[in-house]
């Protein structure tokens, strides 16, 4: 599962580089790419390739920011009766290559996520990633590797457990479902990854954005940590 945003620049490379995956995986496994409202041509390239890739489920819908596409697509894997969901991002800075090594491991946990070593996305973006552990430490009382990585393996039936603790639409979905499973002791596992630069389009990231990004983070994880402790 992908979500993307105004990703014409990268989507065709990114559908050709995944698709495999699905292909050696078989028993049904879909490459599910979820267009964000994108004002570019990304949905229409989607619909164009879908019929030279079979495994491939080009969706659209409003824009609603990455950490919300990627719960829609958590809600998809839930309705349908996935056994496990893979959410990465459409922006080519993921290796395909590096998948097997946590589908191999499928069976022992029930979250496998990339621990980004040796980054080339820029300085803003690990910054970002520093600033976002450091709130973690400081409200939810765990030290999580990674949190946000976009390279994560999830068992669908556990994700099901806690769907209702994270927040319709919450815009860093993926750090709060990773510090859900720690704190609820569930079975995981980071394992380092390598990190590419963007293959094209635009580095929205700034330090402006940083900034915003963390206090409003500070204020939505304690409202979420307190929820997540008063559940059984």
């Amino acid at each position: 599962m992908l979500p993307a945003y105004n990703e014409e620049a990268n989507i065709e490379s990114v559908i050709k580089q995944w698709h495999p995956v699905t292909e050696k995986i078989g028993e049904g496994s879909k490459l599910i790419i979820i267009d964000d409202g994108s004002k570019d041509s990304t949905y229409s390239v989607m619909q164009k390739l879908a019929p030279v890739y079979p495994n491939l489920l080009p969706m659209t819908k409003q824009n609603s920011g990455h950490g919300a596409t990627c719960l829609y697509a958590y809600r998809y894997a839930i309705d349908n009766d996935a056994e496990y969901v893979f959410q990465t991002d459409s922006d080519g800075q993921t290796d395909p290559a590096e998948f097997d090594q946590f589908w191999q491991l499928r069976e022992g946990y029930d979250l496998i996520v990339g621990s980004r070593k040796g980054r080339q996305d820029g300085v803003n973006r690990v910054l970002v990633t520093k600033v976002l552990k450091l709130v973690v430490r400081v409200v939810f009382g765990v030290w999580v590797e990674d949190a946000n990585t976009p390279f994560r393996l999830i068992r669908v039936s556990t994700l099901k457990k806690y769907f209702s603790l994270i927040p319709k639409d919450f815009f860093l979905s993926n750090i709060l479902l990773s510090c859900i499973f720690v704190i609820k002791k569930e079975r995981c596992c980071w394992i380092p990854i390598t990190f590419k630069p963007r293959q094209g389009g635009v580095n929205s990231i700034n330090l402006k954005r940083i900034f915003k990004i963390g206090i409003k983070a500070l204020k939505d994880f304690r409202e979420a940590n307190k929820r997540i402790r008063e559940s059984s």
